[in-house]
């Protein structure tokens, strides 16, 4: 059975690697032994969430929603306490952001399947499915660097759905791309929700986790200010927005 265990799950960034990357800060910084400047983005973090859960995350923009869930997925392993995952997860956070913009959207799909953890059978078995149900047949054999922003999110939503996970963790999936396609997407959706043990999604439209999250938390500040039913706790995200 699919599970999440967090226990006092902290993360803090760099403050000064997040203002600036480039090879000459790094450099000037280490020569200066310029102190750490940490920026605390999770705080002490606990949930339980057990097979059957479609958990909602809602607050607003920097409260640490997106950063949980990417902690999930371990995207970021650095942090305090700990975090125990049983069941394999697709994660559909930022769309594309794994693809190599010089392959072309077939090579990218045979990276992307990879990455999810697909065996390369697999793989040869949803190629050309991911390619019909996305509809870039034209197009599948260009660098990825040439598609526009909605063609990325068919393609990278198409991948990410192919596969059946026990855990679905969504952030945002549909931000681009046309209408039609959103459609499909949706229904596609609506369905690997239904298969999956658990669901966790970020989103604004307060709707959308009303019709399919029987939980939601409310975050603020790197840190849980309620957990309880939807309805509940959207209606509580509501009076403090007002």
């Amino acid at each position: 059975m699919a599970s999440i265990i967090i226990k006092n799950l902290s993360l803090s960034f760099d403050t000064q690697r997040i203002k600036s990357n480039s090879f000459k800060d790094l450099f000037d910084r280490t020569i200066s032994r310029e102190p750490r400047q940490e920026k605390k983005i999770l705080s002490n973090i606990s949930l339980n969430i057990v097979a059957g859960d479609r958990l909602g995350i809602i607050g607003h923009n920097g409260a640490g929603k997106s950063t949980l869930l990417k902690s999930i997925c371990n995207i970021y392993e650095h942090y305090s306490g700990s975090l125990k995952i049983d069941g394999n997860i697709a994660p559909l956070l930022e769309v594309g952001a794994g693809f190599i913009p010089e392959l072309t959207g077939r090579e990218n799909i045979t990276l992307y399947c990879a990455i999810l953890g697909l065996k390369k059978n697999d793989v040869n078995e949803l190629e050309e499915e991911i390619i019909h149900f996305s509809g870039l047949s034209d197009s599948i054999d260009q660098p990825v660097k040439y598609y526009s922003t909605g063609m990325y999110m068919r393609l990278a939503f198409t991948i990410a759905t192919s596969i059946k996970p026990e855990i679905l963790i969504l952030d945002e999936v549909f931000s681009g791309g046309d209408q039609n396609f959103i459609k499909k997407g949706k229904e596609r959706l609506r369905q690997l929700m239904d298969k999956a043990g658990i669901v966790i999604m970020v989103s604004h439209d307060l709707l959308t986790l009303s019709n399919n999250c029987n939980r939601v938390i409310l975050m603020k500040n790197g840190s849980i200010m309620e957990d309880g039913p939807t309805e509940k706790i959207i209606a509580l995200y509501k009076s403090e927005a007002a």
